[in-house]
């Protein structure tokens, strides 16, 4: 296994230098390498049973142009993992090796390369209703207090954020009160981090605000970008300039493909609607982070690339 390094410095180095390109759905990628996600750990599983197909999943994104790969530790979990009889330490390792396997194939790409171009890895920290697997965290408000948030969520991200990530990525928030509980758990891990809240219609996936769920996190000295991922692309322009507005902080935007998800079906529906063309759009309206969600593969991230100038 690679050798670990953090380098925080350097990702906010090229944050300001931006726009950075994000890679796109993992699990969109690792079923077009053959891979069954059907189980309640989704991508996660595969860090028990075939590691080697999240490594190629990430390279294939890294050769396509991303700069940033992202763990497969959004659906992961000491409850999750429990359910394939491992114990909380085991866990902590998975969750520790789906950090470890992002920076290989980051340090593999570069290698075969020989690009000199810098490449960084984003630890994933999914939302509970993500656990759940059953579209949660695409209504939130779980009916958990904050104190169960903050047990759930605390010792995953300490355990995430000394795996040595460039970056933590807490992704697809919500509802005020879990981006509350997040704000609290990330001060001071020590760790960049972004903040990336489902929307839809200009509200959380719960119902709230924007502007307020920007404002719960904008004054966390981690955060080093705010935004949106996993809506539908049309939602982008208008949260990216209000997360800026509100939050002074680069945003970071990383919609999904436009199709939409039936999580009764386990299954994606609609037409796509994902145009790498406005990425330089997003990027005039603030945004640093740049890149896709779910169903958006190599192919719409190696042209959102060519779209940025990379």
């Amino acid at each position: 296994m690679t050798t670990v390094r953090k380098d925080p410095g350097g990702f906010a180095a090229a944050l300001a230098a931006g726009p950075v390109v994000l890679d796109g759905g993992l699990s969109a990628q690792l079923a077009a390498q053959g891979c069954d996600l059907s189980g309640a750990l989704w991508s996660a599983r595969l860090l028990l049973d075939d590691p080697g197909q999240l490594v190629a999943a990430h390279r294939a994104f890294f050769e396509a142009g991303a700069q940033v790969a992202t763990s497969a530790s959004y659906q992961a979990s000491r409850a999750g993992f429990a359910g394939r009889g491992a114990g909380a330490a085991k866990a902590d390792r998975l969750l520790a090796l789906s950090v470890e396997l992002a920076r290989l194939a980051a340090e593999e790409t570069s290698s075969r390369l020989g690009d000199g171009r810098a490449r960084w890895v984003a630890a994933s920290v999914g939302p509970y209703g993500a656990v759940l697997a059953d579209g949660s965290e695409y209504r939130g408000h779980y009916g958990f207090s904050a104190r169960e948030l903050t047990a759930f969520h605390r010792p995953r991200l300490e355990v995430l954020a000394a795996a040595g990530p460039d970056v933590l990525a807490v992704e697809t928030v919500p509802d005020l009160l879990e981006a509350s509980v997040l704000a609290e758990c990330v001060r001071g891990l020590g760790v960049p981090v972004w903040f990336s809240f489902g929307a839809a219609d200009g509200l959380t996936r719960g119902g709230e605000p924007l502007a307020e769920a920007f404002a719960l996190v904008a004054d966390v000295p981690e955060v080093v970008a705010v935004g949106v991922n996993c809506c539908a692309p049309q939602e982008v322009s208008s949260a990216v300039r209000l997360a800026v507005e509100v939050t002074g902080r680069p945003a970071v935007a990383y919609p999904n493909s436009g199709e939409g998800w039936n999580a009764r079906a386990h299954d994606w529906a609609g037409a796509a609607t994902f145009d790498p063309g406005e990425a330089p759009g997003w990027v005039a309206a603030g945004a640093q982070l740049v890149g896709g969600c779910c169903r958006v593969g190599p192919d719409r991230i190696a042209a959102v690339a060519a779209a940025l100038g990379g």
